[in-house]
């Protein structure tokens, strides 16, 4: 499995990685502009990301507006949200605005920070890849 960290926060990000890597292959990016990037590269090398982790607080660009960026350079090339990456948003944010916004933005589930490694188990499994 290939799978997306985008996350500012060095610890956060880190500990996320960590719990992952027994998944697949983890690659990491510090902010959403960032994470864009890596997703449309990853996508264009026919090595699309299976699952994207990502913060919504973050520099440069926020986790909402990536995940709709995301999502359209998916819909570019053909991909309906339900055939791509599974968006996993992993915040502090548990208001029920940005839990709405986030699913409306086609996130596939929503993690609330601290996460923890059964927490993250049992999402990837909610989301269907594993």
């Amino acid at each position: 499995m290939h799978i997306l960290v985008a996350e500012d926060d060095f610890s956060a990000r880190l500990i996320l990685q960590r719990m992952l890597k027994e998944y697949g292959t983890v690659d990491v990016t510090v902010d959403g502009r960032e994470a864009v990037e890596a997703f449309r590269a990853a996508l264009n090398a026919g090595t699309p990301y299976s699952v994207v982790c990502l913060d919504i607080m973050m520099p440069e660009m926020d986790g909402m507006e990536a995940l709709r960026q995301m999502r359209a350079i998916e819909a570019q090339h053909g991909i309906r949200s339900t055939q791509g990456a599974k968006i996993i948003m992993t915040t502090a944010l548990d208001d029920p605005k940005n839990v709405v916004e986030a699913f409306k933005g086609l996130c596939d589930t929503y993690l609330v920070k601290p996460i923890d490694k059964e927490a993250l188990h049992l999402a990837l499994v909610r989301v269907g890849v594993i």
